[in-house]
């Protein structure tokens, strides 16, 4: 969906004018950054500490998908 149509649909479902539902998306998106950062930081951490192999694997692909995003590492279907 292009920016100016998504603009104007949050302006109109919130009752907003088009500046402030501007400053509306963009104050969730510092909010979405931010948290992002948070969840990274708390991945890394949590590598970092671990020192048990099977649980270092599974805080390191927690890290992975902090990193590059939930879809980052395939499963493995065939077993």
């Amino acid at each position: 969906m292009p920016l100016a149509v998504h603009v104007r649909r949050v302006a109109k479902e919130r009752h907003l004018t088009i500046s402030n539902a501007l400053v509306a998306l963009a104050e969730r998106g510092v909010q979405a950054e931010a948290e992002a950062q948070r969840n990274l930081r708390s991945a890394y951490r949590g590598y970092l500490a671990e020192n048990e192999p099977a649980r270092k694997n599974e805080t390191g692909k927690t890290l992975i998908r902090a990193i590059f995003g939930k879809d980052a590492i395939a499963e493995d279907s065939v077993r």
